[in-house]
């Protein structure tokens, strides 16, 4: 790797930005050596002995919920830590440290620039694709937007990482795990950092690997097996759009660098058939990366990963690819309002539909991950009316308390797993029916994750307040006085669409403060349920896996005050940072937007949007509190089955079973009647191997007859011949 790059020009190329290629190469080089060690464990010889015990140990035996900690095999004999866990356990958060210190450190130098930041520094490696017309290097891009996503990433990542000291401790595929993370940072790294889009699409589809490999951790479980294989081939569906779009893009535009095509589609007419389709392709592949409505019945089955991987994809990675890559391509959304209309409106149905699916799941972490799906919803709706701003706003407060959450969720599986194998009990230890008054066994858990609900609700002054209600205050201000409003979207007028898609982003807000309020009561308060034996065994998880929670809750907290509105008028901060931060990036995409003028509403009007939203944030814990008994709730094994309508909730509406019965059984049918019994067994096997092989059978037999052995049969072909040769000169 080269270490002098040439002068560029840009303020930043002399700078510590200069090493910007060590971001991605750090986690890289975690990945490597943590791989190595797990492959020196794997290629340990086994004792001399095979029937030795001590083989158990390399056996995961997960918890019957999919979720475990591998203390004990299945024979009950103590599992050991993997012989490198140490080492691996410095070098795994460790370089994520690294980095985090590293974009820290980017940071600053690009703020001591000021205005003379106004153009990316663009640091190419070396040429990738120099063929003909088509020119791809491998270049990493820093500007504004691109640094917030590193800092995203590698710190929340970095957290997640040193949670998963603790969590996964006794794992026995410990540097494998590790190996695993290093490498999804790396190529999420890759993504947001590649200077084109070929580069983000090799990132786009890393990440894609990673999750496969995450999700499938353990393996020897069908079902996690089944759940990686799923999202990575729902994950497919999306990058099939992807690859359309760059082969558009290419093809009119003549390049796929991000700033070439920013500025050739500026010379696109508004509105225009082309960038509404290359929109819409990529809109496809977001879709899919992002778990939006019809393509995010993948991310709920990631749950079958261990609980920091659930954290690491929902949270800070993967699933904000999608949201990233409509804001890094904000000057084509911007000229075509037909594909903006249809990010808002798909984001606010699947933030509803979300909503839903969530109030009635029992599994905590499956309420948590409809809740992700919701969020990001609310992201797409953002970004999506051209407030680029505000989607990349609520991504990063979602970072921040949906991490929280999962990480809290995590430290409670803990708690109740290991109350659960000290006693030899084999329920649930995700069911929150068996859960109940941990806030007496884990207070501190109990305070942070009460925090990050406020501000996944809504409540003021945390940090998802300030983000959900800027993406709110930018639909309504947009319902006129901009292209979406004088657009329409499948003959609806485009103001009536967003009206439309206002209300039905307070909607998923009040069921939002439900489903999470009682995601915590059923967890934290009432009667404990988790049985008088176990209940000695409750308590706070390690200080390994507690401390990230700490730092995570006051993000939560104090989050939102990196884009404050202006109406605060300064008096907590800074107001709108993150908005003049990422000015020289999406400004101008905004600007055509709202036709070149500011969106604003008034004064009074902005105080009832605020209030509007506060209120429905409010009434939403009211209705769970008053509603919800969790004192006359039963422990999982005891509870009455589901019926009507809350059983159809239970089920997800049946959409995993409809896509079973209208995508996976016809194809696999097809797949069954027409490429294995036609073309694999009758056309291959029948017609060409076994056919082949009886036609060689019959000149075999034919010749086997030619040769008998007998010397009259002989003579007699001898005669025959020589008469039909004479005949042949006789009758001619």
């Amino acid at each position: 790797m080269q270490t002098e790059l040439p002068h560029t020009g840009h303020p930043l190329a002399d700078s510590v930005a200069r090493f910007v290629w060590l971001l991605p190469a750090l986690p890289l080089l975690g990945f490597a050596l943590n791989g190595i060690l797990a492959l020196r464990a794997a290629a340990t010889p086994g004792p001399a002995d095979p029937t030795a015990a001590s083989h158990d140990a390399h056996a995961h035996v997960a918890h019957p919920s999919g979720d475990g900690h591998g203390h004990d095999d299945a024979a009950g004999h103590h599992v050991a830590r993997h012989p490198s866990a140490s080492l691996v356990s410095l070098i795994g958060p460790g370089v994520l440290a690294l980095t985090f210190g590293l974009a820290v450190a980017i940071l600053f130098a690009m703020r001591d620039l000021g205005d003379a930041m106004h153009a990316p520094y663009v640091q190419t490696l070396f040429a990738w694709m120099p063929t003909g017309s088509l020119s791809v290097d491998v270049a990493f891009q820093l500007d504004q937007l691109s640094m917030v996503m590193v800092l995203i990433i590698s710190g929340v990542g970095f957290l997640i990482h040193l949670f998963s000291v603790g969590y996964m401790q006794d794992d026995p595929g410990y540097p494998r795990y590790f190996a695993y993370l290093n490498l999804f940072v790396f190529f999420m790294l890759l993504l947001v950092l590649g200077a084109s889009y070929p580069l983000m699409f090799v990132g786009w589809e890393g990440v894609g690997l990673c999750s496969y490999l995450l999700i499938g951790f353990w393996f020897s479980e069908k079902a996690n097996a089944d759940a990686g294989k799923k999202a990575f081939i729902v994950n497919r569906i999306g990058d099939f759009g992807f690859l359309v779009a760059m082969f558009l893009m290419f093809a009119n535009l003549a390049t796929l660098s991000f700033d070439g095509v920013g500025t050739a589609a500026l010379e696109l007419p508004m509105g225009g058939t082309l960038a509404t389709a290359i929109c819409l392709f990529l809109f496809l592949g977001a879709v899919g990366k992002s778990a939006q409505i019809p393509l995010y019945v993948w991310l709920p089955d990631a749950m079958a990963g261990p609980t920091p991987v659930s954290a690491l994809i929902h949270a800070a990675t993967m699933v904000t690819a999608g949201v990233y890559l409509v804001a890094r391509s904000a000057t084509l959304f911007s000229m075509a309002p037909v594909a903006q209309l249809t990010v808002a409106v798909i984001g606010a149905l699947t933030a509803v539909l979300a909503a839903t699916i969530g109030l009635k799941q029992w599994d905590i972490k499956k309420v948590l991950a409809y809740s992700t799906v919701s969020q990001l919803g609310y992201m797409f709706v953002g970004v999506g009316v051209g407030a680029y701003t505000a989607g990349v706003f609520h991504l990063m407060t979602h970072a921040f308390f949906k991490a929280l959450l999962f990480l809290g969720s995590g430290s409670v599986i803990y708690a109740m797993h290991q109350a659960y194998h000290a006693t030899h009990n084999h329920e649930d230890a995700q069911d929150m029916r068996n859960m109940g008054g941990l806030r007496r066994h884990m207070p501190v858990t109990f305070g942070l994750m009460w925090i990050a609900t406020l501000a996944i609700a809504g409540i003021p002054p945390f940090a998802g307040f300030f983000s959900k209600d800027e993406i709110l205050s930018s639909v309504f201000a947009r319902t006129h006085g901009s292209t979406l409003a004088d657009a329409s979207w499948l003959g609806i007028p485009g103001s009536a669409v967003l009206y439309g898609v206002y209300a039905l982003g307070l909607a998923a807000a009040l069921m939002t403060a439900i489903y999470m309020t009682r995601m915590m009561l059923y967890t934290f308060h009432g009667p404990n349920r988790t049985g008088e034996l176990e209940r000695g065994h409750l308590k706070e998880a390690p200080w390994i896996m507690t401390g990230p929670l700490v730092v995570l809750g006051l993000l939560s907290l104090v989050g939102g005050w990196f884009n404050l509105p202006a109406i605060t008028g300064g008096a907590l901060g800074p107001d709108e940072a993150l908005h003049h931060w990422l000015e020289p990036v999406v400004g101008a995409s905004t600007a055509i937007v709202t036709n070149g003028e500011a969106a604003h509403l008034s004064h009074g009007t902005e105080l009832a949007l605020i209030g509007a939203a506060v209120l429905i944030a409010a009434a939403g814990i009211a209705i769970a509190v008053f509603r919800l008994k969790p004192a006359d709730l039963k422990p999982a094994k005891d509870a009455p089955a589901e019926q009507g309508l809350e059983k159809t909730l239970l089920n997800k509406w049946y959409v995993d079973e409809a896509y079973d019965k209208a995508v996976v059984r016809p194809t696999l049918g097809i797949s069954r009647i027409v490429l294995w019994k036609g073309v694999d067994t009758g056309l291959i096997d029948g017609l060409f191997v076994n056919g082949t092989g009886l036609l060689m059978r019959a000149f075999g037999w034919l010749g086997s007859q030619l040769q008998s052995g007998r010397v009259g049969t002989y003579a007699w072909a001898l005669l025959l011949g020589a008469i039909a040769v004479l005949s042949a000169f006789s009758f001619r």
